[in-house]
């Protein structure tokens, strides 16, 4: 082969090569946008679970064993579930399931099925899917965090009232029909899992060092948790977690940069209180 034939193959074999990597570059940061724009909660597939008796029907026997036996751990709901904020993608969920083990305790997260700007509507209409029914039929701890994408939008309506001197009735216009969902998703949860406990994340006020939405924003926030609370109060094997407290006095200290997500200090304050619910 001549110099210049052979320079020239070389030249048409690194430009490919280039290319090629050009698009896959290019594919990944796309891939990586997508993840962050349209995330998707761990599921199990309608396929996966179709061959299984429990997940036919309306309700499912009393299979699972008691939280003394292991902790087995199915989550749903909004991005609080999923983890977002956290910078090892952690969340409370997997944190209290860290600290089970840490304790001696034979814990497993089976599934995870939080997602980005889940609303109660969504949560209570993934309750119909197979593959959901077969996750949640496996475990006897539930951990449900929701309502506060259907309550403050994720964070742009306590925003968009920011400079309106906003009261707590404002930021709970939509608080009646979410707390009917709500109730709606309990009683389809303990119609699917009869015996598993329920844990609903009660909320924080991540504006509560804004002077403008301190008050309305607590407000709210209170009274939201003490109607969660009189759903919850109705049910068996079900409580809730309070946050307001744990975030109060310490939003610098325990949420993300996005100022409405716990970071990470701020969800393992989240699990070592479920643990020691749970004990």
């Amino acid at each position: 082969m001549k110099p210049h034939a052979s320079s020239s193959f070389i030249w048409r074999i690194t430009s490919i090569a280039s290319i090629i990597a050009t698009v896959l570059l290019i594919g990944g940061f796309v891939y990586a946008i997508q993840d962050v724009v349209n995330p998707v909660g761990s599921t199990y597939s309608a396929s996966e679970s179709a061959s299984n008796p429990q997940t036919t029907g309306n309700s499912a026997a009393s299979t699972v064993p008691p939280l003394s036996d292991g902790v087995r751990v199915v989550a749903l709901g909004d991005s609080l579930a999923k983890g977002t904020g956290d910078d090892d993608g952690s969340g409370f969920v997997r944190r209290t399931v860290d600290l089970l083990q840490q304790k001696g305790m034979n814990a497993k997260l089976i599934s995870n099925l939080g997602i980005n700007g889940q609303k109660t509507e969504q949560v209570l209409a993934s309750l119909d899917q197979a593959g959901v029914k077969h996750a949640l039929q496996q475990a006897n701890l539930i951990m449900l965090s929701v309502g506060a994408n259907d309550l403050f939008n994720g964070g742009e309506a306590l925003g968009n009232l920011q400079q309106q001197s906003p009261k707590a009735s404002q930021i709970l216009k939509n608080a009646p029909e979410t707390a009917a969902r709500l109730q709606k998703i309990l009683t389809r949860l303990r119609e699917i899992n009869p015996d598993a406990q329920i844990i609903y994340l009660g909320l924080y006020n991540p504006f509560g060092d804004l002077p403008e939405l301190r008050v309305p924003g607590n407000q709210a926030v209170t009274s939201w948790n003490t109607s969660v609370m009189d759903i919850i109060n109705k049910q068996p094997h079900m409580m809730l977690i309070p946050t307001f407290d744990l975030f109060q006095n310490n939003l610098n200290k325990y949420l993300s940069s996005d100022h409405f997500h716990p970071n990470g200090t701020g969800y393992e304050q989240i699990a070592e209180r479920v643990v020691q619910s749970l004990q």
